[in-house]
């Protein structure tokens, strides 16, 4: 029996709640939340053990990702395949309260963990920040490992930790081993490597929802610090390959563009997959000729703002088509 062919892909929303979380995920994004307080991120393509996308319309409805990954990589992933998982996760996340100060290691000692990982570099986009809010990017200068080390264990970590008030609009690039935190009263987009494994350094000394402390990994996070990341400051938007379009993160992990639309643009046709999230306004996404059953028997798919879907390489001649003017982000690998 032949597969069907494959078509631009969205998937149901994975949700994780944690004691930072809020409810702007729905009133900001249209996320179809519960009835709960605390909804801190929103998994949009995922590919791990700790979430995992589902097709959510059209003949593939049901499938995983990681179904796809394994059954359709070379359509999937063009000119990057063959991958083990789909190698990036794309997340909406609401800060209602402080998040932990944490690290990620980087790919060479996340694949010393049993079992083995990727590490975890980052991007973040700022959708929304109340006043006041902060965030945590690397450390102040002249912060070494042994200063560190007294601070933390004197509960005096914020001291050592360089911070700005950010702006919507703004991108932070946060490579492997780089100490960070979000602040309360942040919305962001974030694009990150397909990895979950995070070392929490400290956490403003408060108590978890069971009145104890959460757990730190203090020594599993010395190691795998950049001491020489400091003071992160937002990324300096680039000009991009299009009039419509500005680069503001390219590195050996994944490259994230913004484009701002106000007439139909071309997109994919590469040899890569596309990542693509609505952040303003609405955008239809048009097949090319006699593809008019793309999605799920609609002539074309409305993308609106907090809407994500998944390009796969082997599909050309798309267009996004702004209703009146619309901001989304591509995501894709190098």
């Amino acid at each position: 029996m032949s597969l069907p062919d494959l078509y631009p892909l969205q998937f149901a929303p994975l949700f994780k709640r944690y004691l930072w979380g809020g409810r702007r995920l729905g009133s900001l994004l249209g996320k179809p939340l519960g009835p709960e307080t605390d909804y801190a991120e929103s998994w949009e393509v995922a590919d791990h053990a700790q979430g995992q996308s589902i097709v959510a319309s059209g003949p593939l409805a049901g499938a995983t990702l990681h179904d796809l990954v394994a059954a359709r990589g070379p359509e999937l992933l063009g000119r990057h395949a063959p991958q083990p998982r789909f190698p990036l996760i794309f997340k909406f996340l609401d800060c209602n309260r402080d998040l932990s100060v944490q690290v990620h290691p980087d790919d060479a000692a996340a694949a010393r963990l049993t079992p083995p990982d990727l590490g975890k570099t980052e991007a973040w986009v700022i959708l929304a920040a109340e006043p006041g809010s902060r965030v945590y990017a690397g450390l102040k200068r002249g912060v070494d490992r042994t200063l560190l080390e007294q601070r933390l264990a004197e509960g005096r970590t914020a001291e050592c930790l360089a911070s700005f008030e950010p702006i919507a609009g703004q991108c932070i690039f946060i490579p492997a081993g780089t100490v960070h935190a979000l602040g309360a009263g942040l919305v962001v987009a974030e694009i990150q490597q397909a990895s979950d494994t995070t070392y929490r350094l400290f956490d403003w000394n408060r108590v978890g929802p069971d009145g104890q402390p959460r757990k730190l990994h203090v020594t599993e996070a010395l190691p795998v610090i950049d001491y020489a990341a400091q003071e992160v400051h937002p990324q300096v938007p680039q000009p991009g390959p299009a009039p419509h379009i500005v680069r503001l993160v390219a590195c050996d992990k994944f490259v994230l563009d913004r484009w701002t639309l106000s007439r139909p643009a071309p997109l994919g046709g590469d040899g890569r997959f596309h990542l693509v999230a609505v952040l303003e306004g609405q955008a239809e996404m048009i097949p090319p000729p006699g593809r008019d059953g793309w999605f799920g028997g609609q002539a074309r798919l409305t993308l609106g703002a907090g809407q994500t879907v998944l390009v796969p390489a082997c599909l050309g001649g798309l267009q996004l088509a702004p209703q009146g003017r619309a901001v989304l982000l591509d995501m894709y690998l190098p």
